[in-house]
């Protein structure tokens, strides 16, 4: 016993090492990262630093220049609220247009629309009108047919088929009324049957019942005879002696008591330990069972770090080909994009598993900086570039685009576009927008009005449709 107890002791001070290793190489990891971090952090500072010190030799030179121009500021902002009003006055005058001009083109689509609807309706009608007809005829034909045939059946013969017919089925219907009452009298039978498998049934669980108990008595039975059988002869004991001296009668409880009486009176003899060769023994078979044991966990360890390692391989391989092409496809696309300029993906540590990935994007006539430092059209750009890349490393049969175009201008406006029509050509695009522009590209419409208040309306236009009714109407 106190060998087992200094061994679980050994396990668990060898458990508590190897847990202070582990977590002595976790802090080791996280003070390289941080010295990292701290370095990396340095680095910006001194970037950041050196971007204020411009940035206050810019700031003073435009506030010389603020004050130079500032009273030519004023005389133009004069100048700009006249213009303003006059702006104003004539926006108004041009929205009033466009309203009316608006109002005029949904007029145009609902009266196109009711056309279309009519002449579907006429062309129904006369599909229906074309199938009466046809009717109409084939039934002309048959009844012109039928009063030929009765023009030329006869009476009497008719008659005569008419009674044998009669006469065959009353005979019909007494053998359906015989073959019924014998299907009863069988119905009746299969019933009775019925409830004799069922009162047959219910006598049968007490049965099994009955016969389970008795199985487990059995079993019982044989598993003390077994176990007194393996007591005898572990002790050495003659049963052919033993049995003269049985008392009839007596019961196992009593023999089970006075081999108690007789253990404990030979316990108390002496201090001979008769049981450790059986501890040795035990010792022994549970040492050689926990080697094996041990050997299968090192084994097992070793196929497991093999796995592990075979797998950060190929995670690793795999990871890498994707970020190259991922890089690939964001740097050809940032430029036809940007209309120039360059950017890559930068990884931010030396383990591809653990490390992060950094935007960095030079738009034309900037210096590389982060896309942090970047306006809002420029930030959108670069995530869309970014965004198509990978989505090329598995195109998928549709993309859908929620107004990625809402802050950009107008010529990035008609990049993106140009971009979205060259991918059109593989991959299907249901984007939502509010720019003219990108709805120029389109081949289908789908806007919702409400032309009254707390009802919407679906209306949908055909780009190649709407302008073959343009060409017809000019025509």
């Amino acid at each position: 016993m106190r060998l087992a107890g200094l061994r679980n002791r050994e396990s668990e001070l060898k458990q508590r090492r190897h847990d202070q290793e582990l977590e002595q190489l976790r802090l080791a990891e996280g003070a390289t990262r941080v010295r990292e971090r701290r370095d990396q952090i340095g680095r910006e500072l001194v970037e950041l630093r050196q971007q204020s010190a411009a940035e206050r030799a810019n700031q003073e030179v435009s506030e010389a220049n603020l004050i130079a121009h500032q009273g030519e500021i004023d005389r133009v902002y004069a100048v700009f609220e006249s213009v303003q009003s006059e702006h104003d006055d004539a926006q108004r005058l041009l929205e009033a247009q466009r309203e009316n001009v608006r109002a005029r083109e949904r007029a145009e689509q609902e009266a196109a629309f009711n056309a279309r609807e009519s002449d579907s309706k006429i062309n129904e009608i006369e599909r229906s009108l074309e199938a009466l007809r046809e009717q109409i005829s084939g039934a002309q034909a048959q009844r012109a047919g039928a009063q030929e045939e009765l023009a030329g059946l006869e009476d009497g013969a008719l008659r005569s088929s008419l009674h044998d017919m009669l006469a065959r089925r009353v005979e019909r219907e007494r053998a359906l009324a015989e073959a019924r009452n014998h299907q009863e009298e069988l119905g009746g039978q299969l019933r009775a049957a019925d409830e004799e498998r069922l009162a047959s049934e219910q006598r049968l669980p007490p049965l099994r019942d009955r016969l389970g108990d008795l199985r487990l008595k059995e079993q019982a039975a044989s598993m003390n005879h077994d176990q007194f059988a393996g007591q005898l002869a572990e002790a050495g004991a003659n049963e052919e002696s033993l049995a003269a001296h049985l008392e009839r009668g007596m019961r196992p409880n009593a023999l089970q008591a006075e081999i108690g009486r007789l253990n404990q009176a030979m316990e108390e003899l002496g201090a001979i330990n008769m049981a450790a060769l059986e501890e040795l023994a035990a010792s022994r078979e549970r040492k050689e069972f926990l080697d094996a044991q041990a050997g299968d966990l090192t084994e097992a360890l070793a196929t497991l770090e093999n796995a592990i390692r075979r797998i950060d391989r190929e995670t690793r391989e795999m990871l890498r080909q994707t970020f190259e092409d991922a890089n690939r496809q964001f740097g050809q696309l940032f430029p036809a994009l940007f209309g120039g300029g360059e950017a890559r993906l930068v990884m931010t540590g030396e383990e591809i598993l653990d490390c992060g990935v950094e935007v960095r994007a030079q738009p034309p006539g900037k210096r590389t900086s982060t896309i942090h430092l970047l306006s809002g059209g420029e930030k959108a750009l670069t995530a869309i570039a970014l965004v198509f890349s990978l989505f090329q490393l598995n195109p998928a049969p549709f993309c859908l685009l929620d107004e990625v175009d809402a802050p950009l201008d107008d010529t990035n406006t008609e990049r993106f576009c140009n971009l979205v029509k060259k991918m059109a050509e593989q991959t299907q695009f249901a984007f939502i927008s509010h720019n003219k522009i990108t709805m120029e590209i389109a081949e289908q419409l789908i806007g919702v009005t409400m032309q009254e208040s707390g009802v919407s309306r679906v209306v949908a236009v055909d780009i190649e449709e709407a302008l073959r009714m343009k060409e017809a109407v000019a025509a």
